[in-house]
């Protein structure tokens, strides 16, 4: 049963990973009337999350080009998912941020207790 309890936290993970991205996406393109800033906003937001993503956090760490471990780790991960709640707050979605961001301090908390990257 906890295995199960585990993978489930897994999957949350990874949903909250795209969560983040289609955030920071909607943000972009709420943000100004005007397409190109709608355009740009809207593709190069989520875009520049990626790139961090894929430099600091990749794979729990091991797929990143510059893997961070321990505090550094948890401060990529508080910008990031905190990045997804803000971008949603900023949106106008104010209950779906506090979601947001509660679901990822559970998430947090149990990769804590069970050890998981």
């Amino acid at each position: 049963m906890l295995a199960l309890a585990k993978h489930a936290n897994t999957l949350l993970m990874f949903l909250l990973e795209l969560g983040v991205l289609a955030s920071v996406a909607y943000w972009g393109f709420t943000l100004s009337p005007n397409w190109a800033v709608k355009l740009l906003a809207g593709l190069g937001g989520p875009a520049l999350f990626i790139g961090a993503w894929a430099l600091f956090g990749a794979g729990g760490g091991e797929n990143a080009v510059y893997p961070l471990t321990g505090l550094a780790r948890a401060a990529l991960e508080i910008l990031w998912f905190g990045g997804g709640a803000l971008a949603l707050y900023a949106s106008g979605l104010v209950t779906p941020a506090v979601v947001f961001a509660t679901l990822f301090v559970v998430n947090a908390l149990l990769r804590l207790v069970w050890n998981q990257n």
